[in-house]
This record gives C-alpha cells, structure tokens and sequence, in this order.
C-alpha cells in the first residue's frame, strides 16, 4: 500500500521523530481517486435528495419518513465531509505543500457545491409551526435525533431566505474561509532566527515557545525577542487578517440578527450569556490566586522582577525531560488505571499511529485532535518537544480523541459536542496522567515542578482563557465602533487584559503586545476561548466526584462521553450531579487551583 509523502524538514531530531499519522484509514493519498469519487456520489445523492423532499416537510411527512430522510442526510454529510477531513488533515501537518492547500481548496468548493441542494432541509424544519415541530421531536421514531431537531431550531430567529444562505456559503470559499488558510498558512510558515554566527539556527514558532520552558533565562529573554521579531515582520497581513475577519463577524451578526458578537458562539454552545458571565466573573475574582502563585515563584527563581517570558520558567535546571516513550506509558497507565476501555482506547492511538508528534517546518503550530467521521476514527496532531508539559499535552489530546472515538455511536449529526462540553475528557486526561507522574516522583524538587507546572497549565486553561475572551470582546467592539485598525491600537487592548491578570506579579514587556498575532482561534473560530475555562472547571468538580464515588462514577462518566453532542449540556452533565447554571458552581474548581498553591507553597518549603 501506498503511504502518503512528507517532505518537509524536521526542525530537530527529538524523540518523537518518526511519530507520523498514518491516514489512509481516509484515503491512500492525496491522489486517491476514492476521494473525487466520494465527492461526486455524495453530489448524486444530494440532488436526489433535494428532488425527493423538497417541500415534504410542510406536508404531512410520518415520523419514520423524517426518520428516514434524517438517516439519508446523515449519511450524505458523512459522505462529502470525509474528503474534506482530510485534507485539512494533510494541510495541517504541512502548509506549506501548494498541492495540499490545492486539494483543501478543492474540497472546500465541492463540499459547498453539494450543501446548496441540502440547505432546504433545515430551513423548511425551521419554517414549521413549533407545535407540528413538538409533535415530530417528542415521536419515539425519531428519538435517535431528537437532539439535532431542538439544535436546529435554536437558529430559527437568526436564519436568512435559502437564495441568502447559499450565497453566503458560496461566497465564504473566497471571504472567511480563504483569509482562515491563508492565516494558518503563514503562522506555520513563520521561522524564527535564534542566537547568531556559528550558534544560530532557524526554528518554526512551536519549537520558539518551547524555548520560553529553558532554564536559562538569556535563551528565554531570546527566544520572546525573536517570536516577537517574527511576529513584527508579519504584522501587516496578520493585522489585515485579524480587521477582515473581525469585520466579517459584523457583517454576520447583522444579517443574522445577533444583538452581541457572542450570542451567535452562545447559542452553538447551547449556554445562556448568564451562565458565561458567571463564569468569566468568578475566573477574574479568583486572580488573586494567580498572583499569589507567581509571587511565590519569583521566590523560589530569585529574580526581583518576574517578566512575561519568565512565566513558564523551570524552577530547577536539572529537571528531567520526557521521552516519547516515557509519555506514552504515562499517558496509557494513567487511562488504564481509570478504565480498561478508555486504556483500550488510548492504545489504538498508538498502535495504530493516529498520532502526528514530530516536530517540522511548515507543520501546523499547537496540538488537536480532529474527529473526522464516525465511519473513520479521530486523528491527533502535536508538536512533541520532550518536556513534561508535553506529556500532559499529549494526555489532554487523547482526551479529546478518547471523547470522539466513544461518540461515534451517536452519529455524524450528534457527533460533535458544543465547545462548552468538548474539553471534558481531554482536562479529565490531564488530571489522570498529573496525578500518575506525582505517585511516580518521589524527588521533591521534582514533585514541586510538577505541581508548579500543573499549576500553570491551569492558569493558560481558565484565566488565561478569560483573558483573551476579554482581549476578543475589547477587539470587536473597537472594529465596529473605530473602523479598521492598526496593530498599534490593537496591541494595548491585548496588554490591558493580561495585566489585569497577572497585576504586579509579572511584568508584561511591551514586545509581549504584539503576541496575539498568532492566536489561531481567535481567527478560526471566534469566542472559543471562554469554552476552555467553562471545561477546566467542570473537569475539576468532575475529579472531586471521582474521589469521592470511585469506581461508580467511571460508567456514569464514559456514558456521558459517549453521548456526544446528542444533548445538550445541562442534561447531558445532570446524571453526574453538576448544574452549570448555578453560580456558585465554579468555586469548586477555584478552591482545586487553591489547594494546588498552598500544596506548592509548603512543598517550597521543604525544598
């Protein structure tokens, strides 16, 4: 069997050289003809779709003729999707390739093209009376997907005429979608220059940030330096992107009726604006805790002054890395341990090389783990640079596959989770494996890192999260009300929101403002962020309950995962005792990341 070519550089031999997925569980390669095959049935069928039951809803369709249609749809989505799934796949791990921006860009056009003979379907679902919708959602026939019926009509207020919605997605293949590659594109392409002379070496961004995790603080202070050189010398067509994107949000909310620019990531994460502004309140009355932690460590590295690339500092400069190898025993005991089956899982992952860990040029920056369809398997990408923190990354993406792979049984329409419950299983992961390195360490220096380490994962994960969603907010209220602007106004409202963080316990440089540049989810998918506070939180109440229930929470647990997306996320998390709505409910999580503190602060003691 044929593999799929990589010819990109490898930036550095490092263990997880060789770590490359393997994806023609997809298709063989990029020239497949199974791929333009799948594409042009899936048309076929769209058309005979279209011809079949256009205008049937508004008759009197049976529940198990709906049930049949729905099944037809479903797999008709799964059908065209699949091309598309992976070539982003091939474009992330390297953007640089012109055949796999090509092949995404083919995909993409073709996938709309079949879309525009199925966008009548939700639409006409959409126009029925809510009583004859009642009668059909509450039908034991279609109970398969009752979810995905209520889902759809959430959108009923916001949807235009079917000729505007065709239009809009026609036109997004040369608007958002196109400004989206070229942003990925050209962050993945970035190199930054290290040292000088005989010493310098040409790095991609990932390996650059690595560096922020060195003992040594000239290479950390170098390192920010030179990300920050490479982010000023793309500043211009970053800034652009960022307007036009930010401006294309705008144009959405207007036709669409959304009174804020986050009703619209509300209401496709099923969550009231209320239950959001409890949490984002509640993350910025606890940055106390954050301050108090950093306070403690600049202590502990002796600096009088703590600076943004100090953050991620290791307290020790004998710390030991961790191989490849290390990490995936880790990871796969520490899910053995809690379950057989997600240990199962995990291990197919590995066996099966699903995984992209090694480190290249031109390979999409960051870690995630797509859920390609349900005919198929998830597909996880990471830079892997040998660092502890990467093992607990690497337990955080296994996470999201172990939550995809289970969710499959749901189906392509209820597959996916919203936002808000889709970091469940992949912080739950990251606990386990924390949990198993600590048992595993009986050093207290190390034991100390590790905490310190889980410590500021946390932060990234819940009040860093806020902070950016307050950076986006401040954003996208100066574009509708300034115009386009300049990444010297944009810069400021990025440093005003981390400062508000970190108070005088870190001192953010004024090169630190222009590092929102490479943030890609604020360009791919605006107002994600908040979603991975809301799932660190929970994650941390969640882990209480397991302490406290044991082995009965484990199959309430993995029942909920298996749920997928197919309720929504206050009942699908109420078999587990959680209400997200109330407010007092994320203090647990808090009082979790204050107990880690204290655990650090009297293990700094010892030291």
């Amino acid at each position: 069997m044929q593999t799929v070519e990589i010819k990109t550089a490898v930036v550095e031999t490092g263990s997880a050289a060789g770590i490359v997925w393997d994806l023609r569980d997809l298709y063989e390669n990029l020239d497949d003809p199974a791929l333009s095959q799948d594409l042009a049935e899936a048309l076929a069928k769209a058309q005979r779709f279209e011809q079949r039951y256009r205008g049937h809803l508004a008759k009197e369709i049976s529940s198990p003729e709906l049930y049949s249609a729905l099944t037809e749809l479903e797999r008709i989505y799964e059908q065209m999707d699949k091309p598309l799934h992976y070539a982003g796949l091939l474009h992330a791990q390297d953007t640089q390739n012109p055949r796999h921006g090509a092949l995404l860009q083919f995909a993409q056009e073709h996938n709309t093209q079949i879309r525009q003979h199925l966008l009548f379907f939700e639409l006409e679902w959409m126009d029925l009376p809510d009583a004859k919708a009642q009668k059909y959602i509450q039908a034991p026939e279609l109970e398969r997907y009752r979810h995905y019926l209520e889902r759809v009509r959430l959108f009923k207020p916001h949807k235009l005429s079917e000729p505007e919605e065709k239009l809009l997605d026609l036109k997004a293949n040369t608007g958002a979608r196109a400004f989206q590659r070229l942003f990925s594109e050209q962050v993945a392409g970035m190199t930054i220059k290290l040292g000088r002379g005989k010493r310098a070496q040409t790095v991609n961004l990932d390996r650059a940030l690595a560096l922020l995790h060195d003992p040594d603080r000239k290479a950390r202070r170098g390192a920010a330096q030179a990300v920050t050189s490479a982010l000023k010398s793309n500043e211009r067509i970053l800034t652009y992107i960022f307007n036009t994107l930010v401006f294309d949000h705008k144009v959405n909310d207007g036709l669409r009726r959304f009174p804020t620019p986050m009703a619209s990531r509300h209401l496709a994460n099923e969550i009231e604006p209320q239950t959001v502004d409890a949490l984002m309140t509640a993350c910025e009355r606890g940055q106390e805790i954050v301050r108090r932690y950093y306070a403690l460590k600049r202590r502990l590295l002796k600096l009088r002054t703590l600076y943004d690339y100090d953050r991620y500092a290791p307290l020790f400069s004998d710390l030991p890395t961790c191989a490849w190898g290390e990490a995936k025993r880790v990871v796969l005991e520490a899910y053995t341990d809690f379950s057989p089956q997600t240990g199962a899982i995990v291990r197919e992952f590995f066996d099966k090389t699903w995984i992209d860990a090694e480190v290249r040029l031109g390979k999409t920056g960051g870690a995630f783990s797509a859920s390609t369809v349900p005919s198929a398997h998830p597909y996880i990408l990471m830079n892997y640079t040998d660092r502890l923190r990467d093992a607990m990354t690497l337990a955080h993406e296994l996470g999201h596959g172990v939550h995809q792979y289970l969710s499959r049984r749901v189906g392509y329409l209820q597959y996916d989770t919203p936002l808000t419950t889709a970091e469940m299983a992949s912080t739950f992961g990251e606990i386990l494996t924390f949990r198993r390195l600590l048992k595993e360490t009986p050093d207290a220096r190390t034991r100390l890192a590790l905490i310190c380490g889980k410590i500021e994962d946390s932060f990234a994960t819940i009040f860093r999260q806020i902070v950016l969603t307050r950076f986006e907010q401040r954003l996208h209220e100066a574009r509708r009300t300034q115009g386009e602007l300049t990444a010297a106004q944009i810069s400021p409202l990025w440093l005003e929101a981390n400062r508000a963080m970190f108070g005088d316990s870190v001192k953010m440089t004024d090169d630190y403002g222009w590092w929102w540049l490479y943030i890609g989810h604020f360009i791919h998918v605006p107002f994600y962020c908040y979603a991975y506070a809301f799932g660190e939180l929970l994650v941390l109440a969640l882990y209480q309950k397991y302490l406290s229930e044991g082995e009965a929470f484990v199959p309430k647990y993995l029942e909920v995962l298996s749920a997928g997306g197919s309720e929504s996320p206050p009942k699908l998390l109420a078999p587990l005792g959680v209400n997200i709505n109330d407010p007092n409910f994320w203090q647990t999580g808090l009082e979790f990341l204050r107990g880690l503190v204290r655990e650090a602060q009297e293990l700094a003691e010892q030291v």
